[in-house]
């Protein structure tokens, strides 16, 4: 039985990771997480001296990768698409609901000068 992304142990509420947590926490190998780190530049933890330390969300980011390539079985070029299309649509959302909360400002405006 293949495990999926799914059903991976909770993420810590701590502030940074090492790679080895990391790995464990993603079921992903220590070489595989650092070939990932080229080939997605969304992934960049933070680096001090020789030591990589991931923040939750490049561990989310790393759960996300690991989804696409073994779950839904894309290769890395479609991942790396999928994470892009995942992106634009974010900002999408984000600059509607910002539209959508300015509008909501003016017509409040609109309201109070009426």
């Amino acid at each position: 039985m293949e495990l999926r992304t799914s059903d991976l142990p909770a993420i810590p509420g701590k502030r940074y990771f090492t790679i080895g947590e990391v790995s464990e926490l993603c079921l992903v190998k220590s070489h595989v997480l650092r070939y990932w780190e080229q080939e997605f530049p969304q992934l960049s933890p933070v680096r001090r001296g020789n030591r990589r330390y991931y923040r939750h969300e490049d561990v989310q980011l790393v759960r996300q990768i690991r989804s696409l390539l073994y779950d839904q079985r894309f290769t890395i070029d479609g991942a790396r698409t999928q994470l892009k299309r995942h992106a634009l649509k974010r900002q999408t959302f984000d600059y509607r609901t910002e539209i959508a909360q300015a509008i909501s400002e003016l017509e409040a405006v609109v309201d109070i000068l009426s």
